[in-house]
């Protein structure tokens, strides 16, 4: 008896310990599956103001306060854009001082928690950039995806796609290099994003099914006039172009792919989301499982979207070591493995899907001389 009651025990607690296991492996995955657009990924650190002055800001010394570059300033009421360290300006050793160019709204001030961000500009093209637009509606197949029109002479459109954690302001950055080249621009939100259908399952698919919102993007370029199309998404955006190129019913009019910071290890994100949610090491499988169980990537889902094999057009891929959100070594794989397509860029001390904010001019100078045959 008292042997059939240490199993019973022993079975309970193995079930118990199981069902612990995998709601703790759900919670986990939830930091790339629940990831909100707009505030910053749990890899991206939590700086503290120490203070300010005209046309200068301290903060924490961090790997982070001391990237090189360009970056937003983000905090729950504020928004500000910050330039490159300044070295010689006095300061605590614990603390970094950085050239502040403007304020967009609020104001950083003492004690205040804030975090860099991609996102240099806020709002619209018009009142963050001057440009005018239109705001459009693009049928897709879970009801009308909010984009923003920026009208151009070429025939040739260029579809901006934002990735995890941030929205299509992300796009801002580079559209009023695009709208001097008179490229039509055509910024996207897709499922998921503020006015935009929610997912049925409420779940971000790491590309997986946002990609069909993309697809439903090219067909309206094509409707309104696009000869040819050119994607540039970032990060899960990234994904999205690379699957809407291999399975896109007007993939012909794709004629070439910009890809910053792309996500094409799906598990490597989740783990790297997960840990930065301080996720125990030994519950890292989980939750990818967890993943792919509520995500249904098994093997029947949609072939990798890296697989060189599948390419077929012009790419080029901003990417560097220094990205802890999605492992560079497959963009470096990716551009050996098909170096007639695809070059490589490779930008160093830039966090996930800022890529641009790290060099601004050589990130322009390649994307200039990618889209010249392209136009």
């Amino acid at each position: 008896m008292r042997t059939v009651k240490a199993t019973a025990a022993a079975v309970t607690a193995a079930l118990a310990a199981g069902t612990a296991g995998v709601a703790a492996g759900r919670l986990a995955s939830d930091a790339a599956l629940k990831a909100p657009p707009g505030r910053p990924l749990p890899t991206e650190p939590r700086l503290t103001v120490h203070a300010t002055a005209p046309g200068r800001i301290t903060l924490t010394r961090h790997l982070a306060s001391l990237r090189p570059g360009t970056y937003g300033l983000a905090g729950d009421g504020s928004h500000a854009v910050v330039g490159p360290v300044l070295p010689t300006a006095p300061h605590h050793a614990d603390a970094v001082v950085r050239r502040l160019e403007s304020v967009t709204h609020g104001s950083p001030a003492s004690g205040d928690r804030i975090w860099l961000t991609p996102n240099l500009h806020v709002g619209n093209p018009r009142s963050a950039l001057g440009l005018d637009y239109a705001d459009v509606d693009v049928p897709g197949e879970l009801g009308a995806l909010p984009a923003w029109f920026v009208p151009g002479v070429r025939d040739t459109w260029v579809i901006t796609v934002h990735g995890l954690g941030s929205t299509r302001e992300l796009a801002l950055n580079v559209m009023g290099f695009l709208h001097r080249r008179r490229f039509p621009v055509l910024g996207l939100s897709y499922r998921g994003d503020l006015g935009a259908p929610r997912p049925p399952d409420g779940l971000n698919h790491l590309g997986d099914t946002e990609w069909r919102d993309l697809d439903a993007a090219i067909r309206y370029a094509v409707r309104y006039g696009a000869e040819r199309v050119v994607l540039h998404g970032w990060s899960t955006g990234a994904t999205m172009a690379l699957r809407a190129a291999a399975l896109s019913g007007l993939r012909e009019r794709i004629s070439g792919l910009v890809l910053d910071s792309p996500v094409l290890d799906w598990e490597a994100t989740v783990r790297a989301l997960a840990a930065a949610r301080h996720t125990p090491a030994a519950l890292l499988p989980l939750a990818v499982r967890a993943a792919q169980g509520r995500t249904g990537r098994y093997g029947d889902h949609a072939a990798d979207p890296a697989d060189p094999a599948r390419l077929s057009v012009p790419t080029l891929v901003f990417h560097g070591p220094d990205d802890r959100v999605a492992p560079w070594l497959p963009s470096r794989r990716l551009a050996e493995r098909r170096p007639d397509l695809v070059a490589l860029q490779t930008v160093r001390q830039a966090p996930h899907s800022a890529m641009w904010n790290a060099d601004p001019e050589a990130y322009e100078e390649a994307l200039r001389r990618f889209l010249i045959p392209l136009m």
